[in-house]
């Protein structure tokens, strides 16, 4: 019961990291110690477990593809996302700067408890982390792009969502910020949960289909990586963690940002004071020291706090954990 109530907290902690842009499920599943299980189990979920499945052989089909383990991770990352749409939304409105510090410690850590795992550095390894580092930053720096309820993009954002949820570092629900389904699916689960909507199930189904699709093939390469290349994987993989800092940066300010109410897009900072949280949408931001952060409390101290919790976090768990994530 213990291990089955471990599961699903790792779950639901994965969950609610999806539900922010710029933080990774799969980030959080690889400082748990989960994540080379999870490629496993969905690496294993083929034509010949379809087979045992449909002929009925449960217990042989549940062995194969270590499916307790998955049911409990997706009752678990089910119940994070469902509440995640409702908390974590609550706390980017109320609380924004302390979250984003809390996730800066966890992310700093988890870069530092895998790069300790790299055995021995390189030129080589050295450029793999220069590259993961310039790709989670240019994808940070990406304007997102104009969103679409057409099916066909609905489900190719479920398609690129669920690869960044497996890849550490690359945040999910950055990525449909990026595509400009953020704004989108998320009030779309809202609104299924509070009216039962039938568009809004439709738009839902074709977007999980997206995610199913992606999530069998991406886990596949990401299986043969750590298989045949695990080092430098896992140096690529720091990379992108440090990359992606730049978006979690607890003080930014607001470059440009889109008038709910009207659709004019705004690039004068100062005019941002005009505005209520529940007025504007940013569409692209910058980092600034605390000092320059103009359009609310800073709140220093607690955002230290709230880093340095996350950051001792990631070596609690390493501690409980007492063995590497990701095993040969």
């Amino acid at each position: 019961m213990n291990d089955k109530m471990s599961v699903i907290l790792k779950g639901i902690a994965m969950g609610m990291a999806e539900v922010i842009p710029g933080v990774s499920g799969g980030t959080i599943a690889f400082i748990t110690g989960i994540y080379q299980r999870l490629l496993n189990a969905i690496k294993e979920i083929d034509g010949k477990a379809l087979r045992l499945l449909i002929s009925g052989k449960w217990k042989e089909f549940m062995n194969k593809i270590d499916g307790y383990f998955l049911l409990f991770l997706l009752t678990g990352m089910a119940t994070g996302l469902l509440s995640g749409v409702f908390i974590i939304t609550y706390l980017i409105k109320n609380h924004i700067e302390p979250l984003w510090g809390f996730f800066t410690g966890l992310i700093i850590a988890s870069a530092i408890y895998i790069a300790k795992m790299i055995k021995k550095w390189n030129l080589t390894r050295f450029l793999f982390l220069l590259l993961g580092i310039l790709i989670a930053y240019f994808i940070v720096v990406m304007h997102p792009l104009q969103g679409s309820r057409a099916y066909w993009y609905v489900f190719l954002s479920g398609l690129i969502a669920i690869s960044a949820l497996i890849m550490p570092g690359i945040s999910g629900s950055f990525m449909l910020l990026i595509l400009g389904m953020y704004t989108i699916i998320i009030p779309e689960v809202k609104h299924l949960l509070t009216t039962g909507s039938i568009d809004s199930l439709l738009l839902l189904v074709v977007f999980a289909l997206g995610m199913l699709t992606g999530l069998f093939t991406f886990a596949r390469i990401m299986s043969w990586a750590f298989k045949h290349h695990e080092q430098n994987t896992l140096v690529l993989l720091t990379g992108f963690m440090i990359g992606s800092l730049y978006k979690i940066w607890p003080w930014r300010m607001p470059v440009t940002w889109i008038d709910k109410h009207t659709g004019k897009i705004f690039s004068q900072i100062d005019n941002i004071k005009d505005f209520s949280q529940s007025d504007i949408t940013v569409l692209s931001d910058k980092p600034v020291l605390p000092q320059d952060y103009t359009i609310g409390d800073p709140q220093t101290a607690i955002v230290i706090l709230a880093a340095v919790i996350g950051f001792a976090i990631v070596f609690l768990l390493e501690r409980y954990q007492n063995k590497k994530p990701v095993q040969k």
